[in-house]
């Protein structure tokens, strides 16, 4: 089969295609038939060894897929501890889900490691209460741009998405942000950034922060925090980690800091139950609309991780291992 395989640790021209044997399932999973493999940002971490997990080599990258048994049946999306950008997986069918008709591979695509992040930040790691602020950092991205939409369906008072051009905010606010902000307004001073999230706000601090940059980024949300507001970090985009927080700042002010990685859920299945089982069908009926990113072939793996990392996209990026 065809695969990307990562032989060294590095920037996106350590991916390479490649042949290589099947995957041969273990007790308990299932061979499957790659129709779409997803690409997300923590991929590019993977790429650089920078990732949560130290990574070993070889290793062929890549967490989700839609794909049918081999042999024929169901179409599923499912998730991996890696193996993704191949022909082939062999994944344990208690880490998939049936993709309903209509639903396309993109769409499941985006739903099941990004839409279940952005679920799981407002339902269980913020508690996200009806009437509540909420901003989105990085607004157009796979997370960012499902996190709009289900904050809005369950309520938010108010959604503040932030985006790096006038393109990707005009995304978010048609997703449904009440208003947009610019995050290089934190590369001088984390005090501007902090300063433009409570104009846009109606001059009011906020409930709820999904943070993925780091850095001032980070520093500036987490001043912008109201009394018993809540920040989920869940990435460091940006390479630049934060300043530690300081507990007397937590408690002074009543401010949470809460981390969030989705492989944990991973290990609770039931946990992904819950997502999955509400997103998919919010999918079918129109409510959620998945943004797509583009899809490339296998064979421009390198030139997908290019527009990643220079943010040159938005929404669910898809690579096709049939090309």
């Amino acid at each position: 089969m065809r695969a990307v395989q990562i032989i060294r640790f590095g920037g996106p021209e350590v991916l390479d295609v490649v042949d290589l044997p099947d995957p041969n399932p273990a007790d308990g999973e299932v061979l499957y038939e790659v129709s779409s493999s997803g690409v997300n940002f923590a991929d590019t971490h993977q790429t650089e060894n920078s990732y949560l997990a130290p990574q070993e080599l070889p290793l062929v990258p890549g967490a989700e897929f839609v794909g049918t048994p081999a042999g024929g049946g169901q179409r599923v999306v499912g998730l991996l501890a890696g193996g993704g950008y191949a022909q082939r997986v062999a994944a344990n069918p208690r880490l998939t889900w049936p993709v309903p008709d209509g639903v396309t591979d993109e769409q499941a695509l985006a739903v099941v490691l990004q839409g279940a992040t952005a679920w799981h930040l407002l339902r269980t790691s913020t508690h996200l209460s009806p009437g509540e602020s909420v901003v989105v950092i990085a607004g157009a991205g796979g997370v960012g741009t499902l996190a709009i939409q289900l904050a809005k369906h369950w309520g938010a008072g108010r959604v503040i998405a932030t985006a790096s051009s006038p393109e990707k905010r005009a995304l978010a606010e048609s997703l449904g942000a009440d208003a947009t902000v610019d995050p290089a307004l934190a590369e001088d001073d984390p005090k501007t950034f902090t300063a433009a999230l409570r104009e846009a706000n109606g001059g009011q601090r906020v409930d709820v922060v999904l943070e993925m940059t780091g850095g001032n980024v980070f520093d500036g949300a987490f001043s912008a925090l109201a009394p018993f507001g809540r920040l989920a970090a869940y990435g460091t985009a940006g390479r630049v980690p934060p300043k530690p927080v300081n507990p007397q700042s937590l408690m002074g002010t009543s401010r949470a800091v809460i981390g969030f990685w989705l492989a944990h859920c991973m290990t609770r299945p039931q946990m992904m139950d819950e997502a999955m089982t509400d997103l998919l069908p919010l999918v079918a009926d129109g409510t959620v609309r998945p943004v797509s990113g583009g899809r490339y072939p296998l064979t421009a793996v390198r030139e997908a991780h290019q527009d990643l990392l220079a943010r040159r996209t938005t929404g669910k990026l898809v690579l096709d291992p049939a090309r």
